[in-house]
């Protein structure tokens, strides 16, 4: 790692799945030496993509991270997944990532992947370059894209590289290289170098002025943002490359603009001008604010922390990797120093942690290092109370800093293991699974005994059980995916509940009034509050909202977990001998109860956002089919040749609907979907739990 923090550049590549993220990834690691050969996606031949899982589907599962040198600067890279069932390892990333390179295909534009990965970014204010991939493939338009960039993402695009044609070999006019705007030159690369050449020359006179007007637009946008920029254009002025490369720089930190590169990864064409831009535009850790945090032993209270050595340490765990010699927890450090053989502290859980040993990560190798200093990723292995979201610092100056959230999960599955030894075992695999990824969660259900696994989607799933039966070597009985309901309540309920009954001779008395009602925007799925005056108070209050925020936690009537409901305890009665923390928890359990049966059941299911890429030939045997299924089409567009249907339509009746639409497409149509939201399912659903 550098001690210049300026030379640092910690990025990730995101973008939709096929979009070329890992060939993009693999020809940057290529050219700055990493290896000596050039990993395949389809061949499973990939650096970053090492896991058997992902070999085999040809898919970032994993987001694999990465250190590499380019020129004067140190790229510290993770690719992420661009599959929507993986969208926790881009959640993760992004959270503790300075920049991103986001790849969009020519041919596809910007797809519906793209976009939720764009808003995640946009979430964590992340500065972003934009890679117009896939230049060499049919159909492929770059003007397009860009268009796409600017009206569907919101941003201010601004081409700083054009392509010079569009389209494979075959083509009259093929994809062959590219126009520098900002040098004004051709850029063109070699194909006996694998791209490793870079040939700079004169631009052709019948593209000159197409280039110029393109330069001229590109500077226009940029004096938007520097006066001096913009004296020089206003008096006719040459403007020094060094001027917009500082200016694109600074439009691209503050998240004002985002430069726009093309090229095609798979024949080698535009991969360094990516790096230099990445270089060149994107923040080293000395660039970013001070990770701001609370003070664990005072919540009202900011704290900052500056990205320098010399403050105080701090970092988040972000990624948990299991391993056999023990769990390999992925650390941003955001100040200070984190050495080995030390003791840090974990505000959230209150427990000191031991740092016996520090890894520096490479894909899936690893370099064991002495320490690791603010702005550097890192990989800790010792830590046994924190998990992924954790913030682990010094214990003389603590600060929590804000966790990563993650969405809920929408489609489980049962496991049964075939025999006693197998239960345990699965136990042991699950608990695994679980400290790796945040979107995973498994429960046993006491009545079957039964082990159900919810995930984002139907690969999630079959990824899972994949690694159960290979990997793990697990002898157990997979079950069909269902659908993940969630409960909420009709109305507003008042009750009170009671508690008069005699335990071991002693008499215990106690009532709790609460409202329970439906509560659509809160923070959490179920949110308990009190206003109860001096009805209630102290140890009494505090063991009632216990409670029902565990009974809040634990499932409706139908025993679906609950969401979108509030609780208020309103009020109560104290009896003056018979009062007891104990009485107060049964009452409040009583009132839960009854509140449920009073506010009456709603049943929500979940509904994916749905994008189908179909040709004009199927479009009316697609909308058919997604109308049996009750989808409602929000909106249809046309991209290139093909047509694309925004659908909403539940989980419920999308299974397996991959394979139909293929069949009713003969194989040309693709699709896409995404937890959209939960919405009140029919009534002959709701019939069939009662």
């Amino acid at each position: 790692m550098p001690h210049d923090l300026t030379k640092l550049r910690n990025i990730g590549v995101i973008a939709h799945i096929d979009a070329g993220k890992t060939t993009v990834t693999e020809r940057m690691l290529f050219y700055c030496g990493y290896g000596h050969r050039l990993g395949e996606v389809d061949k499973g031949t990939t650096h970053t993509d090492f896991d058997p899982e992902e070999q085999q589907r040809g898919i970032t599962i994993l987001s694999a991270c990465v250190m590499f040198p380019w020129k004067d600067v140190c790229i510290n890279l993770i690719d992420t997944p661009g599959h929507v069932d993986f969208t926790a390892e881009v959640e993760r990333s992004l959270r503790v990532l300075d920049g991103g390179v986001v790849v969009f295909s020519a041919r596809e534009g910007v797809e519906a992947q793209s976009e939720t990965v764009w808003h995640q970014a946009d979430k964590y204010r992340v500065p972003r370059l934009a890679f117009i991939n896939k230049m060499d493939r049919e159909g492929a338009d770059f003007y397009e894209t860009l268009d796409e960039i600017h009206t569907r993402l919101g941003c201010r695009p601004i081409p700083v590289t054009l392509p010079i044609g569009a389209g494979p070999p075959h083509f009259g006019d093929a994809f062959r290289g590219l126009i520098d705007l900002i040098g004004m030159k051709r850029l063109t690369f070699t194909s006996q170098s694998k791209g490793a050449e870079v040939v700079v020359d004169a631009i052709p006179d019948e593209m000159h002025e197409d280039a110029e007007m393109w330069r001229a637009q590109m500077l226009d946008q940029l004096s938007l943002f520097d006066d001096e920029l913009t004296e020089l254009l206003l008096s006719e002025e040459p403007v020094p490359e060094v001027l917009i490369h500082k200016v694109l720089r600074y439009a691209t930190l503050h998240n004002k603009a985002m430069p726009v590169l093309c090229g095609s990864a798979l024949d080698g064409i535009g991969v360094q001008p990516l790096l230099d831009a990445v270089a060149a535009y994107l923040p080293s850790p000395a660039d970013m604010p001070p990770v701001e945090g609370t003070d664990p032993k005072n919540k009202d209270a900011k704290t900052i922390r500056r990205p320098t050595p010399d403050e105080p340490f701090c970092g988040l765990v972000f990624k948990i990797h299991p391993d056999r010699h023990g769990d390999l927890h992925y650390v941003r450090v955001y100040s200070g120093q984190l050495k080995a053989n030390s003791r840090v502290y974990n505000p959230g859980k209150d427990k000191k942690e031991n740092v016996p040993q520090l890894w520096q990560i490479q894909c899936d190798r690893r370099e064991q290092v002495d320490k690791a200093s603010a702005g550097e990723i890192i990989g800790v292995i010792g830590l046994r109370h924190s998990i992924t979201g954790d913030t682990i610092c010094s214990a003389k100056e603590p600060i929590l800093l804000e966790s990563i959230t993650f969405p809920e999960t929408v489609i489980s599955m049962a496991i049964e293991p075939e025999t006693s030894t197998e239960r345990k075992k699965l136990s042991d695999v699950l608990d695994t699974l679980k400290r790796q990824d945040p979107t995973f969660l498994a429960r046993e259900n006491e009545e079957t005994g039964q082990t159900l696994i919810s995930g984002m989607g139907e690969l999630h799933l079959e990824v899972i059980k994949q690694r159960l039966l290979r990997a793990f070597k697990l002898d157990v009985k997979v079950h069909n995916p269902r659908v993940s309901y969630r409960e909420t309540v009709e109305k507003v309920a008042d009750v009170t509940g009671r508690c008069h009954r005699t335990m071991a001779g002693q008499t215990l008395s106690a009532e709790v009034a609460i409202r329970m009602e439906p509560h659509p925007g809160g923070a959490a799925p179920v949110v308990v509050t009190a206003d109860c005056g001096d009805a209630l108070s102290g140890e009494f209050l505090t063991a009632a909202t216990e409670v029902l925020t565990e009974h809040g936690q634990g499932g409706g009537l139908l025993g679906f977990p609950l969401m979108h409901v509030k609780i208020m305890v309103t009020g109560g009665k104290v009896h003056e001998t018979e009062s007891s923390d104990l009485a107060f928890r049964m009452a409040a359990a009583d009132a839960f109860n009854k509140a449920l049966r009073t506010a009456g059941i709603v049943l929500l299911e979940p509904v994916m956002h749905l994008e189908v890429t179909t040709p004009e030939e199927n479009l009316g045997e697609i909308v058919s089919d997604l109308q049996q299924r009750r989808a409602v089409i929000t909106h249809t567009h046309i991209r290139g040749r093909n047509t694309v249907i925004d659908a909403r339509a539940p989980l419920a009746n999308l299974f397996g609907y991959s394979s139909a639409m293929r069949g009713l497409s003969q194989g040309r149509a693709t699709c896409t979907m995404e937890p959209s939201s939960y919405a009140p399912a029919p009534p002959d659903v709701l019939e069939g739990f009662l």
